[in-house]
């Protein structure tokens, strides 16, 4: 392998006769004077006689050619292998050209790949292009991975791919990006297994009830880690909610508004002016209803019903509370109030005040990954208060020990959710946006830290997404989110037009703790999701499973004649749990008989249905 054509202090272009580069493989430049510098291959490409050079868009250019047949290249009739390479370090020169280049040994480039060590840090994947440093490699990263590709299980063939999450206090918070099938919840499934493995607390909102961890995969061949007791699943509305009476005017104020979209001012000024410091549900609730009546009724037509001759005396204390109510509140508008009242009702309903954040808090003060589960418009609306109520007390102990008081020690978290975007979008005020943009620009300080993964990063706030210096790009299509993560990494245009055709699970790693951009493969989980099964195959085994019950009680009242349809569909109801009337069960049975499961027969006067 040797330098060939123009070289810049960044740039090179390497060929050979022999040997193909692959993509992302790092290369010693035996160049002396510059210290053997190392870059890596970012383009590549091997081309002969019989194919067209391409002279204009390629990586070949006329100044690589006149190179490549002084130096003794056929160029009419050799392969000859091209590779662009990139240096890591801007050299204070360009590299001699024709000099030589060759693939490194482990302990050269240790420093570029591992960060840290397999023990303290997140066992991701496998780094591509590490292939040829497989002989090399340390005793202690070898057989770290393994590897799931086309459905079958690999063994671990280059250097493993190490996150070091202790540099989170230097670089916080990570992004995960990527399209639809492109592997991006597989690999927030894998950063929270390595997660669970060093215990750190860690708070996941789940809107599509996938991430549990209970199920280990046997695919990997390998006896996989139980995650049992390193995790706990809750639901807003039956195992966590909120108590309505901890709630400041300030906490209704923005669960209103994540209830149905922004408040107007005056429906603020409804909430302001009526919740009183400590009220419960009930208390809030009723005031509301109160002054609702009251402005509804209006002054005049409540003192009419004082003159009422009928009114008992429990009816006429309650028309003096209302004229108090009119004359404190009258001014507010009915609409707002009402408005502000049908969201509260629809919090209630969904259960969001019926029980409390004990075992969420209890969870992180063991070390535990919490997953809250939810439908998405009332994950956002407790996410809003649970993980504010969260940061204030962690906020609140590390100011204490700042002042050189004791504080009550909470431990330090991170905050995970899956489309980020409806949690913080860009260009929209929500109430969960406040909060995590606030932990974006200052959580560091106070060991808070967030993973936010999303189909669509042009849709996430443009303030947060600058502040994740970590970012696992997936494969993505549409050219405003390629884009979007072109201005916020250090992704090359090569590596943009790469990203469209990335295989499920393969990933650029865009990160300011490596200075640079990694390809990765994500390993092969150790859990499962529940939704693994592939749709089609479980409609598939339902309608066979039902179908087998439904004919195992059929076959008891065979030979069937059509005018016996009657009772038996009352059987079969009654047996299998179904809702069938006379006429499905006839095109059921004349669909079996087409699959040969049982005999029609057809005749003058009936239609009969038999054994095989």
């Amino acid at each position: 392998m040797q330098v060939v054509g123009v070289t810049t202090q960044q740039e090179i272009y390497v060929a050979s006769k022999d040997r193909k580069f692959r993509i992302n493989e790092i290369l010693v430049i035996e160049d002396a004077e510059l210290g053997h510098p190392k870059g890596e291959v970012v383009e590549t490409l091997s081309y002969n006689r019989l194919i067209p050079m391409g002279l204009d868009k390629s990586i070949v250019d006329s100044e690589v050619i006149r190179s490549l047949e002084q130096i003794g290249y056929d160029i009419g009739s050799d392969e000859v292998n091209l590779a662009k390479l990139r240096l890591f370090s801007e050299a204070p020169h360009p590299v001699r050209t024709g000099c030589g280049v060759r693939a490194p040994r482990f302990e050269e480039v240790r420093r570029l790949l591992v960060k840290t060590g397999p023990d303290e840090g997140l066992v991701l994947g496998e780094i591509r292009g590490t292939e040829s440093l497989a002989d090399t490699l340390d005793e202690d990263l070898r057989d770290r991975v393994h590897l799931l590709e086309d459905g079958e299980i690999l063994p671990q063939r280059g250097v493993p791919f190490l996150f070091d999450i202790q540099s989170m206090q230097q670089y916080p918070h990570i992004g995960i990006f990527g399209g639809s099938g492109s592997g991006k919840s597989f690999g927030l499934r894998v950063i929270l297994e390595e997660i669970m493995k060093l215990s750190i607390p860690t708070l996941v909102f789940d809107p599509h009830f996938e991430m549990q961890f209970g199920r280990r995969t046997s695919e990997t061949g390998e006896e996989v880690p139980s995650f049992e007791g390193r995790w706990l699943s809750v639901q807003v509305g039956k195992e966590v909610g909120i108590r309505f009476s901890d709630l400041s005017t300030r906490d209704v104020v923005s669960l209103i508004g994540a209830a149905g979209g922004s408040l107007s001012e005056s429906m603020v000024n409804v909430v302001q002016t009526l919740h009183r410091r400590r009220d419960s549900l009930h208390s809030f609730s009723d005031r509301l209803g109160n002054v609702a009546q009251a402005i509804e009724e209006g002054a005049q037509g409540l003192k009419r019903r004082l003159r009422e001759e009928d009114l008992t005396p429990t009816d006429v204390q309650r028309v003096k509370d209302l004229l108090d109510l009119h004359q404190q509140y009258g001014s507010l508008p009915l609409a707002s109030v009402k408005g502000v009242q049908w969201r509260l009702n629809r919090l209630e309903k969904a259960g969001l005040f019926q029980q409390d954040i004990r075992p969420i808090e209890e969870g992180l003060e063991r070390g535990r990954l919490v997953v809250v589960q939810g439908a998405s418009w009332i994950l956002q609306v407790f996410s809003t208060y649970v993980i504010g109520a969260l940061y204030r007390k962690r906020r609140d102990y590390k100011d204490a020990r700042m002042n050189g008081e004791e504080g009550t020690f909470f431990p330090p978290f991170i905050t995970v959710t899956d489309e980020a975007h409806h949690f913080a979008p860009k260009g929209v005020d929500s109430p969960p946006k406040m909060i995590l943009k606030e932990i974006a620009q200052e959580g560091r300080k106070y060991g808070a830290f967030l993973i936010l993964a999303t189909q669509r990063p042009t849709l996430l706030d443009e303030t947060i997404t600058a502040q994740l210096n970590t970012k696992f790009v997936f494969r993505t299509v549409r050219g405003t989110d390629i884009a979007t993560l072109r201005e916020e990494t250090d992704l090359t245009a090569e590596e943009g037009k790469r990203l469209p055709y990335l295989r499920s699970g393969d990933t650029f790693v865009s990160s300011a703790i490596f200075g640079r951009t990694v390809f990765v493969r994500i390993r092969a989980s150790h859990t499962d999701s529940p939704h693994v099964a592939n749709p089609f195959d479980e409609l598939k085994a339902v309608r066979a499973e039902r179908d087998e019950r439904v004919l195992h009680v059929i076959r008891d009242h065979l030979p069937l004649f059509d005018t016996d349809l009657l009772d038996a569909v009352g059987h079969v109801n009654r047996e299998c749990g179904l809702d069938w009337d006379v006429e499905r069960l006839k095109r059921e049975l004349d669909d079996w008989s087409a699959e040969g499961k049982i005999i029609r027969k057809e005749s003058p006067f009936v239609t009969r249905y038999d054994v095989k």
